[in-house]
């Protein structure tokens, strides 16, 4: 090991050589401190012994000195070594051992660790049904709570509030189940059993999901019902968390005009309300009338009935009574050949590319003929369709009540 051979390596070389060696300070050293390090770490690992031959040779060196007059010189000194830097709390310290990479079976481990964490907390935020607080209502306490609306003739719509202590008292129940439940929204068909109290059937079982407080179920038929929230072992075992109210699903001819969206539910609120047994005496659904009091921000149901009698708020002689006007009119709607010209009562009625026509008719009161006549596109055929209608109105004395007949 020469310096000039050193010289040829590069500093990453030079370093693993001096650690293999035991040179102390190498980690802060630069190539030539290195180089210097390493070549007088080579002298000192030199055998101290010499051979015989060797021996004789320095005796006689050694002598012939002797002999000869001393002559004094200067002895020169090898320059030492520069030491390491020192940094700040190095003194009187020993060199940090050098921490030691992660081998690649290391690394493949602690991904699949990884992996296999995150896999585990995704399926926990999909299978815990707690609800989180809606930022517009954070004062306000989450509770146990179902509620199901009847959007129209063929929807339902359902909505849940589940506190986490409830997720948690389910997750206890089933013990060793937990681990294979599926968090379920059961469809239930409330018929009258054979003494008169109502029993349930179920009727689809319909796989949710964390996260979410809203379901839409399709309706194919109408039918009397209910929904009910909660997990269903791998043994067909279910663990209830909460139940709704009990809905009537209205005929397709009823509720043609109730498929909207929640966010214009505002518009037939009263309606939906009640197609979903909000005035029903004896399902007491407390929850319904409450969450549409919530979202609407106004009271629903019948007027207050605590209030003062009319001899108390009408003075003698002041007249009573207050504004009620009633009109009608009528939706005409049909379909006929596409191209075809129609008219009703008369006047001309636009007609879709697929041959369908709405028109609304005045409902004076009073009895009408109303004569549809269509030709075809062709010109060659022609149909009339008669309506007669009749409207009677009659207006009935007002009433007064007090609060106890309210």
């Amino acid at each position: 090991m020469t310096a000039a051979s050193l010289k040829e390596k590069p500093v990453r070389d030079l370093a693993k050589m001096a650690k293999q060696h035991g040179v102390p300070g190498w980690h802060a050293m630069r190539k030539d401190q290195l180089i210097r390090a390493l070549v007088r770490r080579a002298k000192a690992a030199r055998p101290a012994t010499a051979t015989a031959s060797n021996k004789g040779i320095v005796a006689a060196r050694a002598a012939s000195k002797t002999a000869q007059p001393r002559q004094t010189k200067t002895p020169v000194r090898s320059s030492p070594a520069p030491a390491a830097p020192e940094t700040r709390g190095s003194r009187g310290r020993q060199p940090r051992p050098p921490v030691a990479k992660p081998t690649a079976a290391a690394r493949r481990r602690a991904a699949a660790t990884a992996r296999i964490r995150d896999a585990q907390e995704r399926l926990a935020r999909e299978k815990s049904l707690a609800s989180q607080p809606e930022p517009s209502r954070r004062r306000a306490p989450l509770r146990d709570r179902a509620v199901l609306m009847a959007r129209g003739p063929h929807w339902l719509h359902a909505f849940w509030e589940i506190t986490p202590r409830s997720v948690l008292r389910a997750k206890a129940a089933l013990g060793e189940e937990w681990h294979a439940a599926q968090p379920i929204l059961r469809l239930l068909e409330v018929v009258s059993g054979a003494a008169g109290s109502p029993s349930a059937r179920v009727v689809r079982e319909i796989e949710i999901h964390g996260g979410v407080k809203n379901w839409f179920i399709d309706i194919r038929e109408p039918l009397r019902c209910r929904v009910e929230i909660g997990y269903r072992t791998r043994h067909a075992e279910f663990q209830p968390l909460c139940r709704s109210n009990v809905v009537n699903i209205p005929s397709g001819s009823q509720g043609d005009t109730l498929d909207t969206h929640w966010n214009d539910i505002a518009e037939n609120c009263d309606k939906i309300y009640a197609m979903s047994g909000g005035f029903s005496p004896e399902n007491h659904p407390e929850e319904l009338r409450e969450l549409f009091e919530e979202r609407l921000k106004r009271p629903l149901g019948l007027p207050d009935p605590q209030r003062p009698s009319v001899s108390d708020a009408l003075g003698e002689g002041e007249a009573y009574g207050f504004p009620l006007e009633v009109d009608a009119e009528m939706v005409v709607y049909g379909v006929t050949e596409p191209g075809a010209h129609l008219t009703i009562q008369g006047e001309p009625v636009a007609i879709e590319d697929d041959g369908a026509f709405r028109v609304r008719v005045e409902m004076p009161n009073k009895r009408q003929v109303i004569p549809i006549l269509a030709k075809s596109a062709s010109g060659l055929e022609q149909q009339t369709v008669v309506l007669a209608v009749e409207r009677n109105t009659k207006v009935m004395e007002p009433h007064l009540c007090d609060a106890e007949e309210a």
